[in-house]
């Protein structure tokens, strides 16, 4: 006789497990008849894809600049630990610049630490007979050490600085005289040495820093700012690095910036 159509009838079978009789129906696989993913289908997966990258962008972002922030602390710690090894050599911290005859600056500090830094070649071959930006000492400035370069910071081939040392006349870093730590009166621990600007455009080479009698705050773009959010990263004389609020009193700051007020700080 002829078969007729395939049904879709349910099939029984049976089988035992330990000795007890089980019935299943078994039923042909529709997965043969079913269409692929439809229109709707896809646009939900998208959709969900498209969030779940929407909910992992800030965490990862976050993640990246976290990341950014530690290694800008570790430069500032870096430059500190320079600053301490030219102390113990020549018995004190660099001046903020090096003169010309004619009381110009010439010559950062920047540059005088560079054998602290592991750069002596490039030390080597800077000229101290002329300015920082003469004919030859500016072939230098494209090969400006990393640890000038704060990574939250977008560089685009400029050379500039991302810290700068604190400028002014009860600073550590006044002029051509250079600070011994005796005579840091206010602590160590309660003096900032350097600190961000990121804004400052200043040429990692050029004897220029920030002068914090015109720029007294934090989150000036011409004086001490940071790409990082809700802070700037400094150097205090004993080495250490740490975040300083934006918001922090204005007197607190001005007494972290002297090397011997007298002022009482705490809880900063």
């Amino acid at each position: 006789m002829p078969k007729g159509p395939t049904t879709n009838k349910p099939t029984k079978a049976r089988i035992s497990a330990f000795g007890i009789p089980l019935t299943f129906v078994l039923r042909r696989s529709s997965f043969r008849n079913r269409h692929a993913f439809t229109l709707i289908e896809l646009l939900v997966v998208i959709a969900i894809i498209a969030i779940l990258i929407a909910l992992l962008v800030p965490a990862v972002q976050k993640v990246r600049e976290a990341a950014a922030r530690t290694q800008c602390l570790n430069n500032l710690k870096q430059i500190g630990l320079a600053l301490h090894n030219y102390h113990d050599v020549y018995g004190s911290f660099p001046p903020a610049y090096i003169a010309d005859e004619s009381g110009k600056p010439m010559h950062s500090w920047r540059v005088l630490i560079l054998p602290f830094l592991d750069q002596q070649p490039l030390y080597n071959q800077y000229d101290f007979s002329e300015p920082w930006d003469g004919p030859g000492n500016s072939r230098l400035l494209a090969q400006m050490p990393p640890v000038f370069a704060c990574p939250s910071h977008p560089h685009t081939g400029t050379y500039t600085t991302n810290y700068a040392g604190v400028s002014g006349e009860t600073t550590v870093f006044h002029g051509a005289e250079p600070t011994t730590m005796a005579s840091i009166t206010d602590g160590t621990s309660n003096t900032i040495i350097v600190g961000e600007a990121v804004g400052a455009n200043i040429p990692w080479m050029k004897p220029e820093d920030i002068d914090v009698t015109l720029h007294p705050s934090l989150g000036d773009r011409g004086g001490f700012s940071s790409d990082h959010p809700g802070g700037v990263n400094v150097l205090f004389c004993d080495g250490s690095a740490r975040l300083l609020s934006r918001s922090i009193d204005a007197n607190t700051l001005k007494a972290l910036f002297t090397r011997n007020g007298g002022e009482s700080v705490a809880n900063f």
